[in-house]
């Protein structure tokens, strides 16, 4: 019986070692819905990869890039907040929402980023996180994302990369809610944390010996 709970307690520490909900310590803070209008010369996109964290760190360091805003979006509810996303009953998922220069890099480029730093296979899942939060979605603004998004799926499905079936989502972004102040650059000022230490960062390790293209760092 001892063993028995010892393994169960050892197992519940892993989890919690490992998932991106259970380092959730501070209120939320910060939650807003954001403006979707780019400013003037640059341009915005949004994708849902999994966690946060570690898909804003990969898109801020692309080349062209001016930043990536970790928050949510593909709801239905207003101002939804970490603990109700969480839950798995929002709707919504865990995005970012990247401001770029288009004459630097493209949006192609950006769907070549989005495939290359997540596994988009896994349904409602991503690493060490499970739940529709943590689903594959891109997000388009314009009918020409719409049918270079469409297209990147198709070509990706074909191309062998991945042996399961795709199973990301296409969606518009109609609304996309800024995350508390606390997640935005949380891989960059929580970098001895063990999520971050154990998941994000050898993600974006893993980003980075399979992306051909350029990046900041």
């Amino acid at each position: 019986m001892k063993r028995i709970i010892l393994t169960v307690t050892v197992l519940s520490a892993i989890f919690i070692l490992f998932s991106c909900d259970a380092q959730s310590q501070k209120k939320n803070e910060g939650v807003r819905k954001v403006k979707l209008i780019a400013p003037k010369g640059k341009a915005i996109a949004a994708f849902a990869e999994g966690c946060f964290w570690c898909s804003e760190h990969i898109y801020d360091e692309v080349i062209g890039v001016d930043s990536a805003v970790s928050g949510y979006a593909g709801g239905s509810k207003s101002n939804p907040t970490y603990e109700a996303v969480s839950s798995e009953t929002t709707g919504y998922a865990e995005t970012v929402l990247v401001y770029y220069n288009p004459k630097i890099v493209s949006y192609n480029e950006l769907l070549n980023v989005f495939f290359t730093s997540h596994d988009p296979t896994t349904l409602n899942k991503q690493g060490p996180d499970e739940g529709s939060s943590y689903r594959s979605i891109i997000f388009y603004s314009t009918p020409a994302e719409n049918t270079a998004a469409t297209q990147a799926i198709r070509d990706v499905s074909k191309s062998g990369r991945f042996k399961k079936p795709i199973v990301t989502e296409l969606k518009p972004l109609t609304e996309f809610y800024r995350a508390e102040d606390y997640h935005q650059k949380y891989v960059k000022f929580n970098s001895d944390n063990p999520y971050v230490r154990g998941v994000s960062i050898p993600r974006f390790e893993n980003f980075k010996k399979a992306y051909k293209g350029k990046l900041k760092n």
